[in-house]
């Protein structure tokens, strides 16, 4: 099935038509056209507005990996917009005009196999964003870094695996925000929340598997180091069988 299959399916199980859709999504009725004929595929802004109006995923409507339905219609709603590609850079390979590339940021185990890790940039690894889409988040190529989730406490929203974009110059928090932080040498990805006298509730998509933390301001203060919030995510579904 192709994308315009996908896009006609849900139109016709919403009841929609390109009036419709366009009023909704205020994508011209050229580019509409474009769409229900095949031409091309909504991307971006365009594909959140789209699957929106279809009550659709747009990892679907896009793809056609995955489920239609939009998950748990209880779960919280994605905060970060959909604004861009992202794609590993290796040294050598020439830079397009609109590209910068940004420091890449994973868990390094120390020497002496102890199972102990931090946080750190990876010199010989850089990844690239392009300069649109770092404008469209309002985040400056200088401040902008890379990363990729671990674990399934942030699913529905960004899977294991995913990557994932950050602020280095965004670390003051604002409740409800995602926000990527070092945590005894551990890279943590969460929703955060200031409470009374400077503690922190750190909070999970996933809070059925992974109950809410708080922590004193002391313990945050003296265990953290904020690395910045997260202003995008790639998606990623892993095979079943390879968890």
């Amino acid at each position: 099935m192709e994308f315009k299959d996908r896009l006609k399916a849900r139109m016709k199980a919403q009841g929609l038509n390109a009036t419709a859709l366009h009023k909704a999504t205020g994508a011209s009725k050229g580019t509409i056209s474009f769409w229900v004929n095949g031409i091309n595929g909504a991307t971006g802004k365009n594909l959140l507005a789209l699957a929106k109006a279809l009550k659709c995923s747009p990892e679907w409507l896009a793809t056609g990996r995955g489920e239609p339905e939009i998950g748990n219609p209880g779960a919280p709603e994605a905060n970060l917009e959909l604004l861009g590609d992202l794609s590993v850079w290796d040294e050598g390979d020439p830079l397009d005009e609109d590209d910068c590339e940004v420091p890449y940021y994973a868990e390094v185990e120390f020497a002496g196999g102890d199972g102990m890790t931090e946080v750190v940039e990876v010199a010989d690894r850089k990844l690239r964003f392009s300069n649109a889409t770092l404008r469209a988040a309002g985040v400056d190529c200088a401040s902008a870094a890379v990363a990729r989730v671990k674990g399934r406490s942030m699913e529905r929203l960004i899977m294991d695996g995913a990557a994932i974009g950050f602020d280095m110059s965004d670390t003051s928090i604002i409740d409800g925000e995602i926000y990527a932080f070092n945590h005894g040498g551990m890279l943590r990805v969460k929703y955060l929340y200031r409470l009374p006298q400077g503690s922190i509730r750190i909070s999970s998509e996933n809070g059925d598997d992974y109950p809410d933390e708080i922590m004193t301001a002391e313990s945050w203060r003296e265990e953290t180091n904020m690395l910045g919030r997260v202003f995008w995510w790639s998606t990623v579904r892993r095979s079943p069988r390879k968890r």
